[in-house]
């Protein structure tokens, strides 16, 4: 089973750039995109009901054009969810969650640190309320993937320029933390599983300074799997050479 995240960075734009052919010709099993900026009437319709997929969106409850999450997928989820229960992190639409027959699935787009220390507060308390509600799925006996632009890089070989970005956020101490709590907790960051010391990987590139092109990225966007379903891990990657974004997709696959 073939699971792929993806930050469009705006479906409606994604969609005018190829989306929906990427999705006929990868087809994959099920796909997780980020950062939609859209509600689903808003969207054409190949995109709001793609050939093949059932389709579910949460969106900004506050914001038009802001956040939102979207989830495709070829079988259809025993359950589907809308956020973790806590208002003001779900009213801006960043968790969409498939219940399956052998996993359950979070799409997430979390939080962005920037605009000051109001809004990195808010990241950093979505991140421990985030850890708290899937560790409660596992205890329940349920077994966790989850994937999506996390919005931090976890180690200096996860962004070109580590030095300089020291204090900025995406590369914080505090932020970098909580990964490792995730790991600490038996989390597997799935790309790092089969590339532990790969250079240069990344899944973010600032579109003003051109910066795809000197691949001077960051690597921003995860599969991370509970450790009860690390058997069943396959492969996983960073499909660098999708454009239409500012970001590219990210993959796993698991065996079922």
């Amino acid at each position: 089973m073939k699971l792929v995240s993806w930050n469009v960075n705006g479906l409606r734009a994604a969609a005018k750039k190829g989306f929906v052919d990427w999705l006929s010709e990868t087809a994959p099993d099920v796909v997780g995109l980020q950062e939609t900026k859209a509600e689903p009437e808003q969207l054409p319709e190949e995109v709001r009901n793609p050939k093949g997929y059932f389709a579910y969106f949460a969106h900004s409850k506050g914001r038009k054009g802001y956040s939102g999450v979207a989830l495709y997928s070829k079988v259809e989820p025993k359950k589907v969810e809308y956020g973790i229960g806590i208002k003001r992190f779900d009213d801006e639409g960043r968790i969409v969650i498939g219940h399956y027959e052998k996993f359950v699935l979070l799409n997430v787009y979390f939080p962005n640190g920037g605009g000051g220390p109001e809004r990195l507060k808010y990241k950093l308390d979505f991140y421990d309320a985030f850890l708290k509600y899937v560790e409660g799925l596992r205890k329940k006996g349920k077994k966790v993937v989850f994937c999506g632009d996390v919005n931090t890089a976890h180690e200096a070989t996860d962004l070109a320029r580590p030095k300089e970005n020291e204090k900025n956020t995406g590369f914080l101490p505090e932020e970098r933390a909580w990964i490792d709590e995730l790991i600490y907790h038996g989390y597997v960051d799935t790309y790092r599983n089969f590339h532990p010391h790969k250079e240069g990987a990344y899944s973010y590139w600032d579109i003003k300074s051109a910066a795809r092109d000197r691949n001077v990225g960051w690597r921003l966007d995860y599969f991370f799997i509970a450790p009860e379903l690390f058997g069943k891990l396959k492969s996983a990657g960073i499909s660098s050479g999708v454009y239409g974004s500012d970001h590219c997709p990210v993959w796993v696959e698991i065996a079922t």
